[in-house]
């Protein structure tokens, strides 16, 4: 019998590969997984309900497909009447491993991007309620659409910088990635101690006070200083 992880040939056609635009060039940026950090700016941890004095940083993922959504346009979510938008950082990795240490954290990166944490905040509520994990209100379809990915030899490491958004020309959100609570490098040698990072792993990185529904037909807009914007229209 041959060994199928060698194999041509499948059985279905093979799925189509996740990917992302790089500004500058005409080669896309391949996505593998998407991780994502619960409550990481100190003011969102405030406005959910949580001490963030006293929390050690958490995590869950998305779908990797869930970065496309096709010509700007959001699709509203099936089973929900309270979508949320949660704008952030988002780290792209060329490099990953085991244990990464924090010095050499960031020779990881390959480039940074803006995301928006599209989240089912009333499935969410009940999920918490219950006792259930999130990846229905979490990891549903176009949940993380995202920005051009802008390598980091062009711009550098962020570590301060205005992080914004808004929905229908009225700011809904605004911080500033200095005031995260586990700054890039923690939350890579973090993530690498729970699970073995590669490249192609998107980081998204947690998402300032201000988070709030959208409804059919708004117009988002948000962006990081330095970094890039990102537009939406809610479909």
């Amino acid at each position: 019998m041959s060994d199928a992880t060698n194999s041509t040939d499948w059985v279905i056609p093979a799925p189509r590969q996740p990917a992302l635009p790089v500004q500058g060039e005409s080669a896309r940026f391949p996505v593998r997984r998407i991780y994502c950090v619960g409550r990481n700016y100190a003011d969102h941890a405030i406005e959910m309900g949580h001490d963030p004095n006293r929390e050690s940083p958490f995590f869950f993922q998305k779908n990797p497909d869930a970065v496309e959504v096709p010509d700007g346009r959001f699709p509203y979510p099936v089973m929900s009447t309270d979508v949320h938008h949660e704008i952030e950082l988002v780290v792209a990795l060329a490099m990953g491993g085991r244990d990464i240490p924090l010095e050499s954290a960031l020779d990881c990166v390959y480039g940074y991007a803006v995301g928006i944490d599209m989240t089912r905040r009333d499935l969410q509520a009940e999920a918490k309620k219950q006792g259930r994990p999130w990846e229905v209100d979490k990891a549903f379809e176009a949940s993380a659409p995202c920005s051009a990915i802008v390598p980091a030899e062009r711009i550098g490491h962020p570590a301060a910088g205005l992080i914004w958004l808004d929905v229908n020309g009225e700011r809904r959100q605004s911080g500033d990635l200095n005031q995260l609570i586990w700054k890039v490098p923690e939350v890579i040698a973090t993530l690498s101690a729970l699970f073995t990072l590669a490249p192609g792993d998107l980081i998204f990185t947690g998402t300032p006070a201000g988070v709030g529904p959208v409804q059919r037909g708004d117009r988002i807009s948000g962006g990081v200083e330095g970094v890039a914007e990102l537009s939406l229209t809610v479909v």
